[in-house]
């Protein structure tokens, strides 16, 4: 399976109660569908590294009332990209049962040990946040990071010169986001606008292209949730999403253009289980979602337009935009407006960046990558799009020119212009 995440887990067997009823579990057949989707069973060829596997292991948990690290290490080893249900003829709900399992691993065990729930919290601050990714940021151009790999002998001092050298370039400054109407939100969260403003800054462009005014959320509305669920820590997610809710008023649409934020966001409504939620998630939309509905309103392509502009455009599907949300064509209604648009025939393999993923499960994302590049480099596009950030920073650090789908046509609207 690889290396482990680093979670702490109890020795040995130890008590576990999984709130999953017995039908659910049951729904599995174990027809096997799901395998050929699940990117840790192609990598590894276990069967407990499945999707059906790990609900045989939920299921055997939930009848004994404990578990043991084996079970701990391959719930922890799932990306969650949810390919297995839009495999499933069952419709099986795999991902409430992960999300149920980590959940009470988060809860009863010390799956998550003190210092990372101290950095999913930090999520939630924006100025703590700020602070964080500017020092980062510096310390990446001063060599630091290289530094404490050669002065620091311990485990935790290796491991954190390691993550931190996997990480992009983070930006020292950033300017503001300047609203410009009251039509729509655009929502900017945690990490995303701290490291990647410049990408809202270009999906808001677009966005007042089709002609509509953007509203930016405040302070109380920087995060999501969304990796806080990964990780089990839903009482986090739940708390953010009140922030959230509370932050962005009124009935304007709320539009994502991190796809695994406008997962978390539209399941709101069940995550809460009220109807101020509910009403709150059908608010939400991907952004292309909202622009392939007035496509017709941007701008039109023109024939001068500048000719350093690629004409083929690879498509990378995220795993929350095309399994979770299945909104995944209006990126392809939105980019054929101006571009060629090139699919992969990997059948929306995950490419293993999964959130956090890919900083905890080097070796196996490393491995799902691989075969997503594969896919990439036979289209033979030099530009790849992608509407969510991690899937963008696991595929740029190999090497690919990737850009958010918006990204590309605010460049090619602002050619024309020019």
């Amino acid at each position: 399976m690889g290396e482990r995440s680093g979670a702490v887990s109890p020795v040995g067997t130890f008590p576990l109660q999984l709130d999953i009823d017995s039908d659910t579990l049951a729904s599995c057949v174990a027809c096997g569908m799901c395998l050929p989707h699940c990117p840790t069973y192609r990598v590894t060829g276990e069967e407990s590294a499945s999707p059906r596997g790990r609900i045989a292991l939920m299921r055997d948990v939930a009848e004994r009332g404990e578990a043991d690290d084996a079970f701990v290490e391959f719930m922890d080893a799932c990306i969650q990209c949810l390919g297995c249900e839009t495999a499933c003829p069952a419709g099986v709900h795999y991902g409430r049962m992960m999300e149920t399992t980590r959940e009470a691993l988060a809860t009863q065990t010390r799956y998550q040990p003190r210092l990372r729930r101290l950095a999913y919290r930090a999520l939630g601050m924006p100025r703590l946040l700020g602070l964080g990714s500017r020092l980062l940021g510096l310390s990446q151009r001063l060599g630091l990071m290289r530094l404490v790999a050669l002065v620091g002998r311990a485990r935790p001092f290796r491991q954190l010169a390691a993550m931190t050298a996997s990480l992009p370039r983070v930006p020292v400054r950033q300017s503001p986001l300047t609203a410009s109407g009251d039509d729509v939100w655009l929502f900017t969260g945690c990490v995303m606008d701290a490291w990647m403003r410049d990408t809202h800054r270009a999906v808001q462009s677009v966005i007042e292209a089709a002609g509509a005014g953007v509203a930016l959320p405040p302070a109380g509305a920087s995060c999501c949730g969304s990796l806080h669920l990964h990780a089990g820590l839903a009482s986090d997610t739940r708390r953010l999403a009140r922030k959230v809710m509370a932050a962005l008023p009124g009935e304007a649409p709320i539009l994502i253009d991190s796809a695994g934020c406008g997962a978390t966001m539209k399941e709101y409504g069940h995550l809460l289980g009220t109807d101020e939620a509910r009403r709150f998630a059908a608010r939400v939309q991907d952004v292309h979602e909202w622009l392939a509905a007035r496509v017709d309103d941007l701008p039109p392509d023109a024939s001068d337009a500048d000719s350093s502009t690629p004409l083929q455009v690879a498509v990378q599907d995220p795993c929350h935009l095309r399994h979770v949300q299945q909104a995944h064509l209006p990126v392809r209604t939105v980019l054929s407006r101006y571009f060629e648009v090139v699919e992969l025939d990997d059948e929306g393999l995950c490419c293993g960046a999964g959130g956090a993923y890919s900083q905890q499960h080097p070796e196996v994302a490393g491995a799902v990558r691989e075969r997503k590049v594969a896919a990439i480099e036979r289209t033979g596009a030099s530009v790849v799009a992608s509407a969510n950030p991690g899937c963008t920073l696991h595929l740029r650090a190999v090497g690919l020119d990737v850009r958010h789908p918006l990204e590309i046509v605010a460049e090619h609207l602002h050619a024309r212009e020019a």
